[in-house]
């Protein structure tokens, strides 16, 4: 028989899994509850996902006779970070534009493959600009070093480390590795994201000692990964902190940055701004521009002043999509 217990009128936690319309919130107090929202659901949050992982919410527990906590979210607090991706509107009947894939988030971590698939810096810019933009610290990680540990791969990230990111190198197959990174991300709420194949899950798997996410292989036809997260989901980490796992994000798209602010999220551009002649300069074009100046001076990597082209031309493109 179930022994009836006496439960808080309300309480608050944190959502650790999304799946369909059912939300698993974790609390101190109240331990893991099987929630769902209802047309009464208050939100601080406009135009998103109602919930997301990592969202903060309040509950109201109910009595369903089930063996597991169950109740319903009556608040979602205001999200002071999030990672999202805008919806395919051709596809996607939603009225919501902007999907939050996890929210509350501490700590972005790019993870990228030195192999299988390639090694792609562009993909990294684009996620370094989005945490930029969201305040975020960003973890640079490159996984599956047991199949490609080459002068090349490293002196490739060690652009990065010059520009103040961490990076690390890992593999499932090197324990002191994972230790570097289960410390990195130790008391911190991380979400790892990157393109479907890098090992993101497998990673994962190793930080929580559990086989509890499933891994795939990079498909031989595209030499792009498999997906294998079909949503986010929250698991704890020993010692403390959270990490989320992502679904692989092959296009990521910049929701709410513009070819205007794109600017300001690449640091190293930042101390040559106030050299440019007009302060609307888009550091493409415009004669005495600062950015381009130090470009030519070798004070910016051209590599990094690629990626930013690349990016004001592509973001415009994604606007007129969405």
């Amino acid at each position: 028989m179930k022994t009836t217990e006496k439960r808080a009128a309300l309480f608050e936690g944190i959502v650790t899994e999304v799946t369909g319309a059912s939300y698993l919130v974790t609390s101190g107090d109240e331990g893991v509850s099987r929630c769902r929202t209802f047309a009464g659901t208050k939100t601080e949050n406009e135009d998103s996902s109602l919930v997301a992982v990592g969202d903060r919410v309040s509950v109201k527990p109910t009595d369903s006779g089930s063996d597991m906590h169950e109740g319903v979210i009556t608040m979602v607090h205001r999200r002071h970070s999030v990672l999202e991706r805008k919806r395919d509107v051709r596809r996607n009947r939603s009225k919501e534009k902007v999907q939050v894939i996890a929210a509350n988030l501490d700590l972005l971590v790019v993870v990228v493959s030195a192999l299988e698939p390639p090694l792609s810096p562009r993909l990294i810019d684009r996620y370094l600009v989005f945490a930029e933009s969201e305040q975020l610290d960003a973890l640079i990680v490159v996984n599956k070093m047991d199949l490609e540990d080459t002068d090349e791969t490293r002196q490739t990230m060690q652009l990065y480390e010059t520009l103040g990111y961490r990076v690390l190198f890992t593999s499932s197959m090197d324990p002191v590795s994972i230790l570097a990174l289960r410390e990195a991300l130790a008391g911190k709420i991380a979400a790892f994201s990157g393109h479907s194949g890098v090992g993101k899950s497998t990673l994962i798997n190793q930080l929580i000692g559990t086989d509890r996410l499933k891994t795939g292989e990079t498909s031989m036809k595209s030499g792009k990964g498999v997906h294998t997260t079909s949503s986010a989901v929250m698991e704890s980490l020993p010692g403390g902190g959270f990490v989320i796992d992502t679904p692989g994000i092959r296009e990521f798209n910049l929701s709410g940055i513009t070819r205007d602010n794109l600017r300001f999220y690449f640091r190293e551009f930042s101390r040559f701004l106030p050299d440019c002649t007009y302060s609307s300069c888009t550091h493409t074009v415009e004669p005495g521009c600062g950015v381009m100046r130090a470009l030519e001076a070798g004070y910016i990597d051209s590599s990094r002043y690629d990626s930013y082209l690349l990016l004001h031309d592509s973001i415009d493109d994604e606007n007129r999509t969405a």
